[in-house]
């Protein structure tokens, strides 16, 4: 079933990439964040297990994690167990996963010989990995030293205001900064510079070594 899925594995993995960042434009909020968010994130275990399935160590890794993660989730929703515990759980499954990923992603579109659409897929997938990175870094250092950010609303549980952080590390990664949402502390500070420079750094180094490629490519066949 994972060799059949393997070629479409950047689609599958930016869909899921894509749900997790625009779901809640179409349902409702509330529904969004407490049920439909944790599924996501599961979904995206899933899709990247079939990045690294041809890696056994990081293939039988990533299975324990999604069925700890389901463990976890299940105890959450039926209000299990200390709710801060659960959530350090969680954190401790997808900021990892995500670095992994997002790692491999680039590793396999730098490797790509040709660039088409699967590999172009999967440049947009690594930049948004990126931002799901700075995400789970902001939430980190939010659930260390609550009020490390302006503009959240609750620090008593990060899902609350993953919306916020996620919303935060993008608009960093894009170095668009509106000022809304903003580092308080010295440590969240250092964290967004270091999402800014990884989102430059990935547009001017990956992408224009994709370009390049793709550019070489089209020469020599003449076109």
């Amino acid at each position: 079933m994972i060799k059949k899925l393997y070629p479409y594995r950047f689609e599958l993995f930016l869909f899921t990439q894509l749900a997790i960042l625009f779901g809640s434009l179409i349902i409702p909020i509330a529904l969004f964040d407490r049920l439909i968010l944790p599924l996501l994130f599961l979904s995206n275990l899933l899709a990247g297990i079939v990045f690294i399935s041809k890696r056994k160590f990081l293939f039988w890794l990533f299975t324990i994690s999604i069925l700890l993660l389901t463990v976890v989730l299940l105890l959450t929703y039926f209000k299990v167990g200390d709710a801060k515990v659960n959530d350090l759980l969680k954190m401790g499954i997808l900021f990892p996963f995500f670095i992994i990923v997002t790692l491999e992603i680039i590793r396999q579109v730098l490797h790509a010989k040709i660039v088409n659409k699967t590999v172009i897929l999967g440049l947009i997938s690594g930049y948004i990995s990126l931002g799901l990175i700075g995400t789970f870094l902001f939430i980190s250092i939010e659930m260390m030293s609550p009020g490390s950010f302006s503009g959240i609303t609750d620090t008593t549980h990060w899902v609350a205001d993953t919306g916020n952080l996620m919303y935060f590390s993008y608009i960093t990664l894009m170095t668009i900064g509106y000022g809304d949402v903003f580092p308080l502390s010295l440590l969240a500070k250092k964290a967004t510079i270091l999402i800014g420079l990884i989102g430059q750094f990935y547009l001017v180094i990956i992408t224009v070594v994709v370009v390049a490629k793709y550019i070489r490519s089209q020469e020599q066949n003449g076109l």
